[in-house]
């Protein structure tokens, strides 16, 4: 299997769905958050399936309650969290770990301890390597930050699930311009992606 194409922004998609699935998209990421004109919505996830877009979803805010989860997103798809700076060991041994085992308890929690959400984790190559190495996270979305610790050798690795490259701007439906970070999936690994 090939990489697969895909980006990540935090416009809104619902009208650019089939212009990116033309220019070759395979994947689009949004976003979860407490900024209600980033996030993802039932309708947008909708065009972009029937796009035949995949779609990935990144909780990026601080603070979290039920009705961001409902827009239909099927257990066992992933949800990543970001870490969106160059933390230090001691950070990713400390407040960072004892985060996400937060969050693992509120997904089995909110699940009533069924099967529930996959917990990918985006950052940095030390981040996503600790994380996943400690069982933390069983995905990993690598940030286009390449001066961040162990970045560069976790992508040459290719030990990534999805892997974010620098900004671009692509035309989305209408001829408007979108802002966009391209992204692509590991060859032959599954990135916790999903349909409606």
């Amino acid at each position: 299997m090939a990489a697969r194409k895909g980006l990540d922004t935090t416009m809104e998609l619902t009208r650019h769905a089939l212009a990116l699935r033309e220019q070759g998209y395979d994947f689009v990421l949004r976003y979860y958050s407490t900024n209600a004109t980033k996030n993802l919505s039932l309708g947008e996830a909708r065009a972009l399936a029937q796009a035949g877009l995949q779609i990935g979803v990144v909780w990026e805010t601080t603070g979290t309650y039920a009705n961001y989860f409902t827009i239909g997103q099927p257990y066992g798809s992933a949800i990543y969290f970001a870490v969106d700076y160059d933390p230090t060991q001691a950070d990713l041994d400390g407040a960072i770990s004892n985060y996400f085992t937060g969050v693992h308890a509120a997904l089995y929690v909110g699940a009533e301890g069924k099967p529930s959400y996959r917990v990918g984790v985006y950052g940095s190559g030390l981040c996503c390597a600790t994380l996943v190495e400690r069982g933390i996270c069983s995905l990993s979305w690598l940030s286009q930050s390449t001066a961040f610790t162990g970045s560069k050798q976790y992508a040459e690795q290719w030990r990534y699930s999805l892997i974010q490259m620098l900004p671009a701007r692509i035309l989305g439906g209408d001829g408007v311009v979108l802002s966009i970070d391209p992204d692509a999936t590991r060859p032959e690994h599954e990135a916790g992606l999903f349909s409606v």
